[in-house]
């Protein structure tokens, strides 16, 4: 089925609307996060070039192998300069085929890099392949996959699959600053496990930890990874993975210059 069967404004309004492929900058993953964060209206309102010269935008937000999540059509108000020379858009989220937000998966092999384009060349290309019961989540990758940006963190802390595996699991986990190549190991040991330790660094940055609260929460979220080192079942004896932990800051060398691990 084609998006403009399951949404017939799309049809009529064709020269009227522009395509947003949403993607991001050099992370491709960007806008997606930024949907699953609440925070994409704002994102794609704020654009380096007069890029939305229609009345209406149809989102699709990339997904990887070529498949889009519907973001919802947007009626564009006006748009200003901005005192950088960027510009920014006032726009409304219609009640047009909102119902399929975050539920419909479309299938398009765009073989270029606009991503700014005008419906009416695309629209009979743009095929519904999936139609899911529930909003997309990105799914749980397994315990060894996981690497985290702050910003990917935030987006799957709180859905379902993430929240399930965190916090059925005590663990070590890794910390990583890409500005500077220090290192923080952690251990998770309490009921809500590696979720309620790795929930409270997106509440405030640093968890707690005294060792990173000399850093500002800008640095954290800009320059700041999470992987998982090794996971324990939730009988696991503490003091077992206490020792775990300490061997592998001993490994990682991340006390002193190294890391930012003080005992």
């Amino acid at each position: 089925m084609l998006l403009k069967t399951l949404i017939p404004f799309l049809e009529e309004s064709k020269k009227d609307t522009k395509i947003h492929f949403a993607r991001g900058g050099t992370r491709t993953e960007e806008a997606l996060n930024e949907f699953l964060m609440g925070n994409f209206k704002l994102w794609q309102e704020r654009q380096n070039n007069k890029n939305f010269g229609r009345k209406y935008i149809v989102a699709l937000i990339y997904l990887g192998n070529m498949e889009w999540l519907y973001g919802g059509i947007y009626k564009v108000n006006s748009v200003k300069t901005t005192t950088n020379g960027k510009f920014e858009y006032d726009t409304t989220l219609t009640d047009v085929g909102e119902e399929f937000i975050g539920r419909a998966i479309i299938y398009y092999k765009r073989q270029f890099r606009q991503s700014y384009c005008c419906l009416e060349r695309y629209i009979d290309a743009l095929e519904v392949i999936e139609l899911r019961r529930d909003s997309y989540e990105i799914p749980f990758p397994g315990y060894d996959k996981v690497n985290l940006s702050w910003n990917e963190l935030s987006a799957v802390i709180n859905t379902a699959p993430w929240k399930t595996a965190l916090s059925n699991q005590k663990g070590i986990y890794l910390i990583t600053d890409a500005s500077n190549g220090k290192k923080y190991v952690g251990s998770a040991t309490g009921n809500q496990m590696i979720w309620g330790r790795w929930k409270s660094y997106i509440e405030n940055g640093h968890g707690g930890n005294k060792d990173l609260k000399n850093l500002s929460l800008n640095h954290i979220k800009q320059y700041f990874s999470y992987s998982i080192l090794e996971i324990y079942k939730a009988t696991t004896d503490d003091e077992v993975i206490l020792e775990r932990e300490q061997w592998w800051k001993g490994v990682l060398l991340s006390r002193g210059k190294f890391g930012y691990n003080k005992n």
